[in-house]
């Protein structure tokens, strides 16, 4: 197992796990919802062995990660995601990494590297451009993409608030089989990132996170400003690859087909096949693959 080390950043004190040579090209590698860093547990090997220093958070709401002061809004909203990487390169100082991530933890990696591009020195983001459009998300998708967002709109009433209290961890199961459906993990796979979801402030945190998207929760109002820039859609310039599950159950793969649209840099879009929303432990030489693919 990676050693698992914390740092302290303005809100949080941050679990990460550190692998690989401490003069190593950095890399960030950030996990989703409802998963952890364990996503990872087979691509940090090979990016060690390829000189790389791989260093994977537990997100805010989840495993040892804690808020240091009570009165912190417990916001999963994107710019606390993408603060939060940004503080933990700070905090390690860290002047530039490669950065990667899906659901979430792409989110975070995609904010970073269109805000803060000097810090990026490449970007590895599954199913595309994952910064919201929060103006635009009263738009009806789909119905089909309506029926794949069914957990989003039942975390934005206070039914689910009580259903993610009571059942969080079948929730994450029944997300995984449908998000994956190639995929046949096994419990004891599921449960090694299940614990993770036994944090205080997991529930908020994710309540929060898919309200604030659909604007029916406020923001952290000490993040509005990256709010404000993000709802411009920025362009993100660094070298990047995006990777897409054919058969992700949540973000078909067709969804990222004009993403290019977003990126002005270096751009290499790769469809892997039989797989599913969480690529880095499905496919994770694909991933890894991807990270050494970027420029050093």
């Amino acid at each position: 197992m990676p050693e698992l080390r914390t740092l302290r950043t303005p809100v949080l004190e941050i679990a990460y796990e550190e692998t690989g040579p401490a003069d190593g090209l950095p890399v960030v590698l950030l996990h989703g919802y409802p998963y952890s860093p364990r996503s990872y547990d087979e691509v940090v090997p090979v990016l060690a062995a390829a000189g790389r220093r791989c260093l994977v958070p537990y997100l805010r709401g989840y495993g040892p990660t804690r808020f240091l002061d009570p009165a912190t809004p417990r916001s999963g909203q994107q710019a606390a995601l993408g603060k939060d990487l940004l503080d933990i390169l700070d905090a390690l100082a860290i002047p530039r990494a490669v950065l990667g991530g899906y659901d979430w933890g792409g989110r975070a990696a995609c904010i970073v590297a269109a805000l803060w591009p000097e810090r990026a020195a490449g970007l590895v983001s599954c199913t595309g451009y994952n910064i919201q459009d929060i103006a635009a998300a009263a738009v009806p998708a789909e119905p089909e993409q309506e029926h794949r967002h069914w957990y989003q709109y039942y975390f934005h009433t206070e039914r689910g608030r009580a259903g993610l209290t009571a059942n969080r961890i079948g929730i994450a199961r029944l997300l995984w089989r449908l998000w994956s459906p190639d995929w046949s993990f096994d419990d004891a796979t599921f449960a090694a990132s299940a614990t993770a979801f036994d944090n205080p402030d997991h529930v908020d945190v994710v309540i929060q996170s898919y309200r604030h998207r659909y604007g029916y929760a406020p923001g952290d109002p000490a993040l509005e400003s990256i709010e404000e820039a993000l709802a411009g859609q920025p362009r993100i310039a660094v070298p990047t690859v995006v990777l897409h599950g054919d058969t992700d159950g949540v973000g078909p793969v067709a969804a990222s087909a004009a993403h290019d649209k977003h990126f002005a840099g270096a751009y290499d879009r790769r469809v892997i096949p039989h797989t599913g929303h969480n690529v880095p432990q499905e496919a994770p030489g694909a991933f890894a693959k991807a990270v050494l693919d970027l420029p050093a």
